[in-house]
């Protein structure tokens, strides 16, 4: 679905690591051209990171972790980081937590500890417009928030060929403070915004890309359309920061309106299904970064 639709796009960017490249491989003659007296001693180089991610919750990044090889998890400052290989990349997912702080700080340490060459900003998002279905991709080219912020990211695509791709969509993508689950306010958050989507994190994640000069993508399923809404607990129940934390949170849910446990099941199906398709256009897309 997606190859013929960036592949322009990956072809222009390709283009500067191109001439990177043949730069580099001048260095490195002129380097080994030396008499072995002069060259630099070895030394040991940190592995490259091809693609570093940012999902504020596990069950959203799941698709694409069980998709790594030889993943090694570490745990600190208050979010978990998996890296291992893809295709021949190798990929940094952070779990950042819930919220623009929590992404913001996750984005700055994958960028200190890792230096990726891209970050995405991916997970779930809320549809604000009746053309997104659940399940469906949107590639943002846009982020903005309600104070009137607004973050261009360069995805330049034809339209009439995004339009025969079903699922597809390019357009912007408005972040929030909170959850936002009646459908009456996702409508008008989408009209008085002209967005198509909202989450919680990706214009935090693209301000810290555009400071420290690293390449941004923020790519969200839709987990909820327009027009579907989530359960009332559900804004408590995603902010806990600990699984023990989440569990009694549901717990602390069910005791108080027992017809949740329903609505907790559905979503946890929808987000499962909702995280392998994420996970398979990733991967696609992964595959095709320069």
């Amino acid at each position: 679905m997606w190859q013929g639709l960036v592949k322009n796009w990956l072809l222009n960017q390709a283009r500067a690591q191109v001439q990177a490249a043949a730069v580099q491989a001048a260095t490195q003659s002129a380097s080994q051209a030396r008499p072995a007296d002069e060259q630099s001693p070895p030394r040991d180089e940190p592995e490259v990171c091809h693609v570093g991610l940012v999902f504020a919750l596990p069950i959203e990044a799941g698709g694409l972790v069980d998709r790594l090889s030889g993943v090694i998890k570490t745990e600190g400052a208050g979010f978990a980081a998996r890296e291992g290989g893809l295709d021949g990349k190798r990929l940094v997912i952070i779990e950042s937590g819930v919220g623009r702080d929590a992404a913001a700080r996750a984005t700055q340490a994958l960028i200190a500890g890792h230096q990726p060459r891209w970050i995405i900003s991916a997970g779930f998002a809320g549809g604000l417009h009746g053309d997104l279905a659940r399940g469906d991709v949107l590639l943002a080219n846009q982020i903005v928030d309600a104070s009137g912020r607004r973050l261009d990211i360069d995805f330049k695509l034809d339209r009439e060929a995004i339009a025969a791709q079903p699922g597809l969509h390019v357009g912007r993508l408005l972040t929030v403070d909170r959850i936002i689950a009646d459908p009456a306010e996702k409508e008008v958050l989408g009209q008085r915004h002209d967005a198509v989507a909202v989450d919680m994190e990706s214009i935090a994640v693209a301000q810290v890309c555009r400071d420290a000069q690293v390449r941004c993508l923020s790519i969200r399923v839709v987990s909820d359309p327009v027009d579907s809404a989530l359960p009332k607990d559900i804004d408590y129940l995603i902010k806990r920061h600990t699984a023990a934390g989440r569990i009694g949170a549901a717990f602390g849910a069910i005791v108080r309106r027992p017809a949740s446990i329903k609505d907790m099941w559905q979503l946890k199906e929808d987000a499962l299904v909702a995280s392998e398709r994420l996970a398979g256009f990733l991967t696609g897309i992964i595959a095709q970064l320069p």
